[in-house]
């Protein structure tokens, strides 16, 4: 395979990863909590926890773990927002040695169920408000352990002195339902022995399950080794865009997207921590208030971000109150950013989108424009040092240049497989190893790849292929659309037939007028036939527009 794309990587970046002085997460975690120890490591509404304080608590809690008869390689779910409690939960998990399965706070019933079954969880953590959904399901798992999160749980506890002040506290009343408390096992875990486990790079550390947007969710297995490579390869190609501009202060990450997800899990919380950062924890997003205030006191470094997330804070009245002028990196990644909103944002903040592409099964990114770019581009840049990408046809083989296929994925940072299921496995990949990611896209002689969109979205008009990005960017440019997203729906004469779901920015807004703006800017069949204005569109927790929830409407 050629690999064109080495030749126009910056200058001295590596192309094959060395994860031999980073085996393991566990590794990675206790070289950060070392070296700063007394920096902010996380921060959530005004309250921060030091490195040092991170390191304390999660192996005061990974003892209490181990106490409660976990053993190495046993699940424990996760079930939290961005709190303080996340990080210290996660790095407590990997240092029993056990496995890492992170759930959607919001999940139901049904969808809780079947992530904690399928995993086979024995633990899990959860934040109190979201206990009935575990209630209604518990029964039917083989969760036997069950730590309750309080919302105000780890805040107001004094930086670089969080454990000390914490196991001084007087202890609450314990839960009447027999339950255990995070602070109250963190006080237990402090005065018990702690048995170091033995762990390979090999060993599973993360269930990262996917969104379930293309059938049933599954569990993308990410062992040690790959999330060590997703790390190494994302630090390697973030160090041009950290020297955009100089730094005055603390590295500062906007940590808005969840970390259950695994862009925010791998950019955020672990490469953050990695580079001796301060992730700034935002709960609730959608409260795009609260968030800016959490925001003003400090100079901003990092905005990982998606599409429509970037979208709704140009649009808030007090977004100009934010501090920009160290702004290095903003990372778009889990759809297609619009080319307006990336112009806007580059008006307003003086540092244009870096648009990646990555997957839960590829432990996030996999393809990353220049860190350090001028201006926003519209593909998704190069693979990454370590990744082999190849653009295949339905049989699996490479295509030429320019020509549209599907993006194929090979590397260290590739998932060992889905859990516990090695047909859906198997179905996966090509007969030489490639993952099939079921997103259609170009590349061009240089290596850069541009998304076309994912196969089930393709809309097939009079036997043409239309894909519904190029039709929502066209939209998306009319002043007085906020929102759009297109779909297919039946059609008699053509078989499919173009379909818009807009959110006006401006009430005057009619269906002649933007239909006509669209016919002005594409080709007879890639037209929208209709129009249907909505209050707002369907998205996942992360953002991502629910396409699929569009075109099941009457």
């Amino acid at each position: 395979m050629q690999r064109t794309w080495h030749a126009h990587y910056p200058p001295g970046m590596p192309t094959t990863l060395d994860t031999s002085s980073t085996p393991d997460v566990v590794a990675m975690l206790e070289q950060s909590f070392a070296l700063h120890v007394d920096s902010e490591a996380y921060v959530s509404m005004g309250h921060a926890l030091r490195y040092g304080d991170v390191d304390a608590l999660s192996l005061a809690l990974a003892a209490w773990l181990q106490a409660q008869g976990l053993q190495p390689g046993d699940r424990v779910a996760t079930m939290l927002p961005n709190l303080l409690s996340f990080p210290v939960a996660m790095a407590a998990v990997l240092r029993a040695g056990c496995i890492t399965v992170n759930v959607n706070p919001l999940y139901t019933p049904r969808e809780l169920l079947h992530q904690l079954q399928d995993s086979g969880a024995k633990a899990i953590i959860v934040l109190e408000p979201f206990l009935p959904t575990l209630d209604a399901v518990l029964a039917q798992t083989g969760v036997t352990t069950v730590l309750v999160v309080g919302g105000a749980d780890l805040l107001g506890l004094p930086a670089g002195q969080a454990l000390p002040s914490l196991v001084a506290a007087p202890a609450a009343a314990p839960r009447e339902d027999g339950r255990s408390r995070l602070v109250d096992a963190i006080r237990q875990g402090h005065g018990l022995p702690f048995q170091r486990p033995q762990i390979q790079p090999s060993d599973p550390a993360v269930l990262q399950y996917t969104g379930g947007t293309t059938g049933v969710s599954k569990g993308a297995t990410l062992l040690h080794s790959t999330l060590a490579a997703s790390l190494l390869a994302c630090e390697a190609w973030m160090r041009p865009g950290l020297a955009r501009r100089p730094r005055s202060t603390q590295f500062t990450i906007v940590c808005a997207l969840p970390l259950y997800h695994v862009f925010s899990f791998v950019v955020c919380s672990l490469l953050g921590m990695r580079a001796g950062g301060r992730n700034i924890l935002i709960a609730n997003p959608r409260d795009q208030s609260a968030m800016l205030q959490q925001l003003k006191p400090y100079k901003l470094h990092m905005f990982p971000a998606v599409n429509t997330l970037y979208n709704a804070l140009l649009q808030h009245p007090d977004f100009g109150q934010l501090d920009f002028s160290e702004l290095c990196i903003s990372n778009g990644g889990g759809s297609a950013v619009q080319p307006t909103v990336a112009s806007q944002w580059l008006a307003a903040t003086g540092c244009p989108i870096v648009e990646g592409y990555g997957l839960s099964e590829t432990a996030s990114a996999v393809t990353s424009n220049h860190a350090d770019l001028q201006a926003f581009t519209g593909h998704i840049g190069l693979p990454l040092p370590g990744v082999d990408l190849r653009i295949v046809d339905d049989a699996g083989l490479e295509v030429a240049p320019g020509v549209p296929g599907e993006i194929a994925i090979k590397g260290p940072q590739l998932m060992a497989g889905y859990w516990q299921r090695p047909e859906d496995t198997a179905t996966a990949m090509t007969a030489d190893g490639y993952f099939r990611t079921g997103d259609v896209g170009v590349m061009d002689p240089q290596g850069h790849v541009r998304i076309v969109d994912r196969k089930k979205d393709m809309i097939l008009v009079n036997g043409f292929n239309v894909y519904p990005n190029e039709i929502e960017a066209v939209a998306a440019f009319h002043p007085h659309v906020l929102e759009c997203a297109a779909v297919g729906v039946p059609d008699a004469a053509t078989g499919e037939a173009v379909k818009l779901f807009v959110v006006k920015k401006d009430a005057s807004l009619s269906e002649a007028a933007l239909l006509d703006f669209c016919a002005q800017q594409l080709t007879g069949y890639k037209r929208p036939r209709s129009v249907e204005f909505r209050e707002a569109l369907p998205k996942s927790t992360v953002g991502k527009m629910l396409r699929r929830e569009l075109r099941t409407v009457p």
